[in-house]
């Protein structure tokens, strides 16, 4: 598909891409961030012995971790099933996700001679990615795949701490006390972010998401000066495309007006802020995605389902709504209260 094009008919009037788009809908869309992972027992089989990074680079493997979920819980949409740091791989940085870690960069970027590893990421690069969203989007039909990238901050922050991080310490170090490397940083990195999605994109991905995870970390004014401009640079170098772009971090209650303006149609939310106060914070003009505490999951049926009224009260009035947990769905999580989700947000909210 080129920029000029519109989207894929076969998902185009989808509950999942009208509620992006702000219209009516026939019933509340439902997704989950990692909805394709550690809580099925069909992942855990299927994953066995293999590193994750391998997994993601094996078409086949990916295309079917992508529709275990939407096979078992009947959610709205896809995930393509990735982790955000497989576009820093693809062009050579040195890294692996250490099972109980999570990413560790070999040698962490501190200095400008260090830019130089962050080479363009070209379409060749992720080739494994073409062909997995080829062969999901003949399985998934009229359900909607979406693509994701980590964002330039988030991607920041694990080069530089060289892998996760409670306190981002070396990051806000760069950000603070050489702000022109770290903004050549943040924009080497959009560019690579923006390749990414583009890929995902034209090979059949019908919306993307942003995966913010860690820009909770900074205070507004930070985030706006020194973060901001490079997700906008993402944004708009996919907007030509016309596909839902979705934007989302953790612990963003006070960036949320400008994480929306930094150009998402749909703003993230997690379980943090209701989605009543968080659509005044956003303002008009943008969809809301969100936001149920992945903990609820875990007690009696009954409460969980008091719970998400609670969200899909607060959703009421919004422009558009697709609901999600306020984060990932948790490894022990039971897959069956998924199920239960599901099919309890669709039968409630029934046009």
């Amino acid at each position: 598909m080129s920029a000029n094009q519109t989207p894929p008919s076969a998902t185009y009037d989808s509950a999942f891409l009208k509620a992006c788009r702000r219209e009516p809908v026939p019933h509340t869309p439902v997704w989950f961030m990692r909805q394709a992972g550690r809580s099925l027992p069909e992942y855990r089989k299927v994953r066995e012995g293999i590193p994750m990074l391998e997994s993601c680079m094996r078409p086949e493997l990916v295309t079917e971790i992508t529709l275990q979920p939407v096979r078992r819980h009947n959610v709205d949409a896809a995930i393509y099933f990735s982790d955000i740091v497989v576009p820093l791989k693809a062009i050579g940085i040195d890294l692996d996700i250490k099972p109980g870690v999570g990413p560790v960069v070999e040698r962490p970027i501190r200095t400008r001679a260090d830019l130089a590893r962050l080479r363009d990421l070209t379409p060749e690069d992720v080739s494994y990615v073409t062909e997995a969203i080829g062969l999901l989007t003949r399985e998934l039909g009229t359900t909607p795949l979406i693509g994701f990238a980590g964002a330039p901050f988030t991607l920041a922050s694990y080069l530089v701490e060289g892998g996760p991080s409670r306190t981002y310490e070396n990051s806000k170090a760069m950000m603070y006390g050489d702000p022109e490397l770290w903004a050549d940083l943040l924009d080497r990195l959009a560019d690579i972010t923006a390749a990414f999605l583009k890929v995902q994109i034209e090979a059949g991905a019908s919306a993307v998401q942003l995966f913010d995870s860690w820009v909770g970390s900074l205070a507004p004014a930070d985030y706006q000066r020194s973060v901001m401009p490079a997700s906008a640079k993402v944004f708009e170098a996919v907007a030509a495309y016309g596909v839902p772009r979705i934007h989302f971090g953790v612990g963003t209650g006070e960036l949320l007006k400008l994480m929306g303006e930094a150009g998402a149609d749909v703003v993230g939310v997690d379980w943090r802020v209701p989605l009543d106060e968080a659509a005044r914070r956003v303002g008009p003009g943008k969809a809301l995605q969100g936001n149920l505490d992945p903990t609820i999951l875990f007690t009696t049926p009954e409460a969980v389902e008091a719970k998400t009224r609670e969200v899909l009260d607060a959703a009421a009035g919004l422009e558009g709504h697709v609901f999600n947990l306020g984060h990932g769905v948790m490894p022990s999580t039971d897959p069956d209260a998924l199920t239960r989700l599901v099919e309890y947000v669709h039968t409630q909210t029934a046009r």
